[in-house]
């Protein structure tokens, strides 16, 4: 890894030569150059959530929401240094010709560790689910995979937003936040904690709102917990135009040197926004020490230092832009859409079989789109495989019909047509067919970030977890037509298709958004070339639960930790076409071991779980996830299978926000799921029980 050290020698020594209007222009996000001092302009604003992004051709992974399904983190760390690799391609190639452009840098504003607290969030897609535990440690291994572990940092990663972020979106800009500690410690915080302590992420961005009455991006948390506490030692950016939103849309300054001088004195070093053009203003008014602006511009050249963007040579500057188009790139974005999808329900329909050339009826929305294959914050695919294409390729064009069926959430599909103009056609396709194949959901179109200067979406949150009215529509007369239905859904999370009513269901597959090659995986897992192995990194909720108010942040009633009722379907639940058998499990010094066997007809890999609770009223109403693990298993094949469990293990949190160990019974639960009824029935096996007394 980079000599932070020296990277901070070199720092000082290159920021002592500025004049204090050069070093505040450096605190922006698109920095200019300092002719004199042989100083490039960069723009610090660049995207790597689940590939390279918005800067032209990358390899587009499934979604991150869709990477938090795989459970996998030794691959998503090999997901994250194939998109540094892209990433730093692009750098050599853009500036070797003078252009420093946004987009096209180094520093990369990933991942989202924001936990998925409600299913109506339309960010949640970018996160990777509704578990601080499961966030943490996939954060980690994304952040070392972008960062590497070379002499110099492959890419900078930044962990984003501080700190309690998860909507409502349209209030974002003045919204705050009113978190207990204990949710802050048990729930908000640990991820972020996780990113700075076990993978040394290079920077932090702040979140747009307020928290219990402090702005996000202008906190004294920075300085006394990310800083102090967590011994963060990088950089701490603004979320874009957030420090603007303290005089115009929080209303605790008045001018934007106040603003700018609110974050700078709390430790927010670099402003992606405008807001820090008045930096210079506010230090000759006696608001900002220059000393201040000075530390923070030390910051920030220690990331370029420590990028190597200032040596004469580094290990990744023959990195081609060649290998954004390499077999191995798409092998692996191929690999990680088979992974993701994860089957919720099978009455005996699949896999079906090549081998009887079954005439398939592809219908719906986003069936043939290229939107829902990327979700938002995404590069563009060399080739884009939709479900429509999958099936194509796979089965033959001679046995595949197609029809739209209906618009996405518009009531016709052509503009001057009838209201349900496809609906007609997609009945007579799915008659014609033998098994159809049913592709609804959303895109980024409608489920994202809202619109605002940075973004230009005009998507934001779900008003509820139903269906589009279009798509239940179109789901009601195919099912009219008595053909077998496969349902297949591209969402960012949760969503309850209402197919209880619907005998004619008989597959229901949630693919997220899957990536590039989303359709061919899709088109695999249907006819049994690709096992599913994914399970749900989020709770499914019924369309009619009553949900806890959106701007509530307390977690009373919310995730599978303290969710009440009957979930859809459960967090960590996941169907398969094979069956695997626990046995033996036994715990030892904080890992659990047990023999997992395949006793089904197929070759598969399983996620094992280990889930931990007791009775105290600290403890979350449910276990919590505390381990995790994937194993392939061959057709008859047993292992030994060991599971690292959570440092924090059989620790709880008060009420005033201080982590201790509680001693006394605890119940540590093994196997393929939680230990809820309906997890164990809906998955037709249970899972083990081991109580540990900790002394």
């Amino acid at each position: 890894m980079a000599d932070h050290d020296n990277c901070v020698k070199r720092a000082k020594e290159l920021v002592a030569k500025m004049s204090l209007k050069e070093m505040c222009s450096q605190l922006l996000y698109d920095s200019p150059a300092i002719g004199r001092l042989n100083i490039p302009a960069y723009n610090w604003w660049n995207e790597a959530l689940h590939g390279a992004a918005r800067s032209g051709t990358a390899t587009v992974f499934p979604q991150a929401i869709g990477l938090a399904a795989m459970f996998d983190p030794s691959f998503l760390e090999y997901i994250g240094s194939i998109v540094s690799c892209e990433q730093r391609a692009k750098y050599n190639a853009h500036s070797s010709k003078g252009d420093r452009g946004i987009y096209k840098g180094l520093t990369v504003w990933s991942p989202n560790v924001n936990i998925f607290r409600d299913p109506r969030w339309g960010r949640g897609q970018e996160t990777y689910g509704e578990d601080p535990y499961l966030s943490s440690v996939l954060a980690a291994a994304y952040i070392k995979g972008l960062q590497g572990d070379g002499s110099v940092l492959k890419t900078a990663a930044c962990v984003k937003h501080f700190a309690a972020h998860s909507g409502p979106e349209k209030e974002r800009h003045h919204f705050n936040a009113e978190v207990s500690k204990k949710d802050l410690e048990e729930t908000y915080f640990p991820a972020f904690e996780a990113a700075i302590k076990k993978a040394g992420v290079n920077a932090v961005m702040g979140a747009y709102s307020m928290l219990n009455g402090q702005p996000c991006c202008g906190t004294s948390l920075i300085e006394t917990l990310i800083r102090g506490k967590w011994g963060f030692k990088g950089m701490f950016i603004s979320d874009c135009w957030a420090i603007r939103d303290f005089h115009e849309q929080h209303k605790i300054t008045r001018t934007p040197e106040e603003s700018a001088s609110l974050a700078i004195n709390n430790g927010c070093d670099l402003n992606c926004g405008c807001t820090y053009n008045f930096l210079e203003k506010a230090v000759q008014k006696g608001l900002v020490a220059k000393q201040t602006v000075k530390k923070a511009c030390e910051r920030v050249f220690t990331t370029r230092f420590e990028l190597g963007l200032f040596d004469e040579k580094t290990e990744y500057d023959d990195i081609d832009f060649s290998v954004i188009f390499s077999k191995e790139h798409e092998n692996a974005s191929l690999s990680a859409s088979r992974k993701s999808i994860v089957m919720l329900k099978n009455d005996g329909l699949l896999p079906l079989s090549l081998k009887d050339r079954p005439k398939i009826g592809i219908i719906g929305p986003n069936a043939d789109s290229i939107a829902s294959l990327h979700g938002n914050y995404h590069g563009t695919s060399a080739r884009y495989c939709t479900v429509l294409e999958g099936f194509r390729s796979i089965l033959g064009g001679e046995y595949v019909y197609y029809s739209q069926g209906c618009a996405l959430v518009k009531d016709r599909v052509e503009r001057l047509a009838l209201e349900d103009d496809r609906i007609a056609e997609a009945v007579t396709v799915a008659k014609l067919s033998d098994v159809v194949v049913l592709c609804l959901g959303l895109d980024e179109t409608v489920e994202g970030e809202m619109h605002d200067d940075g973004n230009g979406g005009i998507a934001g949150d779900k008003n509820d977890l139903f269906l589009p009215k279009p798509q239940r529509k179109l789901l009601d007369s195919v099912a009219k037509a008595g053909k077998p239905i496969i349902l297949v859904l591209l969402s960012g999370g949760a969503l309850d298709p209402a197919i209880d009513e619907y005998p004619e269901v008989k597959a229901l597959l949630q693919a997220w958004y899957p990536g590039e090659f989303g359709g061919q995986a899709i088109c695999e897992t249907v006819f049994g070339l690709n096992n599913p192995s994914g399970k749900l990194p989020v709770t499914f909720y019924k369309g009619d639960t009553v949900l806890p108010d959106y701007s509530s942040y307390s977690m009373k009633g919310r995730t599978y930790r303290y969710f009440e009722g009957i979930p859809l379907y459960p967090f960590a639940f996941g169907l398969s076409y094979t069956r695997f058998e626990y046995s033996c499990a036994s715990y030892f010094d904080k890992s659990v071991s047990f023999i997992l066997s395949n006793k089904g007809n197929m070759d598969g890999e399983e996620i094992s779980f280990c889930f931990i609770g007791c009775s105290d009223r600290d403890a979350p109403l449910n276990p919590r996830l505390c381990g995790f693990t994937r194993t392939f298993l061959e057709v008859g094949e047993s292992k030994w299978v060991t599971i690292k469990l959570d440092e924090d293990l059989f620790t709880l949190v008060r009420d005033e926000g201080v982590r201790y160990e509680r001693k006394g019974e605890w119940e540590l639960f093994v196997g393929g799921h939680q230990k809820d009824a309906l997890s164990c029935s809906l998955a037709k096996t249970d899972v083990a029980m081991i109580k540990i007394n900790k002394e």
